[in-house]
């Protein structure tokens, strides 16, 4: 026994030394032969613009610095695919959502909608007689008022005369009494109570200035007239809303119009109160379609007495119980989509676990509310971009892959690639990178309110180039002040709705510089308005000509971008350490 034991204790100690001696050279021989292999398909790129691939060393083509390794890309991405960082995803406050037909697993389908006035509740206070308002007792919109309340005194020479008559057709009435009941009854017609006619009847004085009093009870949506204004019998004076009960107003597509019945019941959702449910019941589907959208309306009535709904608010109904149709529309929100010429393009993301990101070009159908038919281009279930998608385009474009200005992928623009007045020897790849978001025709007005923000971006820029954060500060402040001062009522449709998500996200990061005093947070925050400004004076213009800047060494070698009023650059995220760093992008006339 002992014997054995001897011989599997050799054997053991065999084995092991075999492993230990040629185990090894295995390993190393694979690290050796895995090391050509990197070596072999080795790429360079330069620091200062890592757009640039070349499969041998050499100067950048663009500086003319020496090129340096490039990391060999271990995430196994396609050519037209891209990753970004957590951090990247955090400060740039991207959002995905995944899309679906509408409906969701349990049968429960979604639509958009916004809330109004309850019009079966609405009143239009109006005077039944002519004259001079000599006191308006209302202040402003939006003032609460109560049935028989005092709303105003008017002096009116046909009501004195009348109240005249009167006292002088009851001393008559014995004798005269058809002309005493003609009397009274003109005063009945002017909306004079029985107690109002007693009274002058009574005293025998006439009423000088003539009080109004409300006839509902509700809120002042809006004031006609103003005190000392002349006004005729039958003139509106205020528009009053009961808004105890508002309506929420949806539009159904064509093909979901058979899933709808009055009285059907529907969860309401709304941004305002996200953790909150509202019950209502369908209570109108209109018979016409509307022959635009091809959709219909569907109204909800909805209790509101504690004045949580207000008219203008976006929401959201969720209707369950609904037959699955495969013909169902697929919906995206505008948020999603970037426009180029005739391209309408989304962001993916390809990996649920992970951020990787590829473009894909769609086409769209009819815009429903801040949604847009999907006619091609997405499935039920793919994941996009849905908040950020601007900033992502952005990445897409520094790494070299398809984007909304570069539909082939590879360079991006160079120098001056990217002014809109290019000759004709540029080449098509070139001429790609020209393609902003479509400009879109608004008013001088809005442009020039929109040229304030702008000059306040300026300052902004200016202040940060100088390391002034108590100046960044400043201006910052008198972004979010002028940017309130912009009228949304000069745009219609697509422009107002560009608008919308632009402002949203201006106003986000404007408020964060407000609010800091630390340089570094100011300017990490500064490229988020810098990337929408862009998107805003691409589409509206601001009626000078912009220059785009980009350093790829900002926003630790990720890379931003940057409005300027010259063609030298002056850069906002380094300042004096490295005044110089970036090149021209584009030039917006």
């Amino acid at each position: 026994m002992k014997k054995y034991i001897i011989y599997f204790g050799i054997l053991v100690v065999g084995l092991l030394l075999g492993w230990l001696l040629f185990g090894g050279s295995s390993k190393e021989e694979a690290n050796h032969n895995h090391k050509e292999v990197s070596k072999t398909n080795q790429l360079w790129t330069c620091s200062m613009h890592p757009q640039i691939m070349q499969p041998e060393a050499g100067d950048c083509p663009i500086c003319g610095m020496d090129l340096i390794p490039a990391e060999a890309d271990a995430d196994g991405l396609t050519a037209d695919q891209f990753k970004l960082t957590g951090n990247a995803m955090a400060l740039a406050n991207i959002q995905t959502t995944v899309i679906g037909n509408g409906l969701a697993e349990n049968g429960t389908i979604k639509l958009s909608g916004k809330i109004a006035e309850n019009e079966e509740a609405n009143a239009v206070q109006v005077s039944y007689f002519s004259g001079r308002i000599e006191r308006l007792n209302i202040s402003f919109t939006g003032e609460e008022v109560r049935k028989g309340q005092l709303l105003a005194t008017i002096y009116s020479p046909e009501l004195y005369a009348a109240q005249q008559e009167l006292i002088t057709a009851a001393s008559l009435k014995t004798s005269q009494p058809a002309l005493y009941k003609a009397v009274r009854n003109k005063l009945k017609l002017w909306k004079l109570s029985e107690n109002q006619i007693n009274q002058i009847e009574t005293s025998g004085k006439v009423i000088e200035n003539f009080p109004v009093y409300a006839t509902v009870s509700g809120t002042v949506t809006e004031k006609l007239v103003e005190q000392g204004d002349y006004i005729k019998q039958g003139q509106p004076l205020l528009k009053i809303a009961n808004l105890n009960t508002v309506w929420a107003n949806f539009d159904v597509y064509e093909n979901q119009i058979e899933q709808f019945k009055k009285g059907q019941e529907v969860n309401i959702i709304t941004n305002a109160y996200p953790n909150k449910e509202f019950k209502g019941k369908v209570d109108f589907i209109n018979p016409v379609l509307n022959t635009k959208t091809r959709t219909v309306d569907l109204r909800v009535v909805l209790n509101n007495k504690e004045a949580i709904f207000k008219p203008g608010m976006f929401v959201t109904a969720e209707i369950k119980n609904i037959k699955t149709n495969a013909n169902e529309v697929v919906t995206i929100p505008s948020s999603a989509v970037l426009w180029t010429g005739e391209r309408s393009v989304v962001y993916i993301k390809k990996n649920p676990n992970e951020p990787i990101f590829e473009l894909k070009e769609v086409a769209l159908g009819n815009k429903i509310g801040n949604n847009y038919e999907v006619l091609d281009g997405l499935l039920t279930g793919n994941e996009i971009v849905t908040n950020g998608t601007f900033t992502v385009d952005a990445a897409a474009q520094l790494q070299g892959k398809k984007s909304m200005m570069n539909k082939q992928g590879g360079k991006t623009m160079t120098g001056h690639e990217g002014h809109l007045g290019m000759d004709n020897n540029t080449s098509k790849n070139e001429s790609d990178h020209t393609n902003m978001n479509e400009r879109l025709k608004v008013s001088e007005k809005f442009q020039e309110q929109l040229k304030v923000v702008y000059n306040n971006y300026i300052n902004l820029k200016d202040a940060l180039v100088k390391e002034d954060s108590k100046g960044s500060s400043q201006n910052a402040t008198s972004i979010l002040s002028n940017l309130s001062k912009v009228d949304m009522k000069l745009l219609k449709d697509e422009a107002h709705n560009h608008w919308m998500a632009v402002e949203t996200e201006i106003k986000s990061s404007a408020t964060s510089i407000a609010g800091s005093q630390d340089i570094k947070t100011q300017r990490n925050h500064f490229k988020h308005v810098s990337s929408q400004l862009i998107k805003a004076v691409q589409i509206f213009g601001v009626q000078e000509k912009v220059y785009v800047e980009f350093c790829p060494m900002s926003d630790n070698n990720n890379g931003a971008y940057w409005l300027s009023k010259e063609e030298q650059i002056r850069n906002p995220y380094f300042g004096d350490a490295m005044l110089t760093c970036g090149e021209v992008k584009q030039v917006i006339e």
